[in-house]
């Protein structure tokens, strides 16, 4: 896992989002409109694709796709 693919998985789950937009030090919330639906697609995301369990309070505390990276790298079982 790295943060490249993160990057990857996210923008393909968002069509608003052209490829190459997001970069670590992205805002999410600025970077495209942010709502409790799109909030419940990126959890649901993780989920899929990492097996790790996102809260709302995660998302709360991050400002980055960085910060939400490094919650998920720090939940990964490998």
């Amino acid at each position: 896992m790295n943060i490249q693919e993160f990057i990857k998985n996210i923008e393909n789950e968002f069509d608003d989002i052209k490829p190459g937009v997001l970069k670590p030090e992205s805002k999410f919330r600025e970077t495209f409109e942010w709502t409790s639906i799109n909030a419940l697609i990126l959890i649901a995301m993780v989920k899929t694709e990492y097996d790790v369990a996102l809260t709302a309070d995660d998302l709360v505390k991050s400002q980055t796709i960085q910060d939400i990276y490094d919650v998920v790298k720090s939940r990964v079982v490998e």
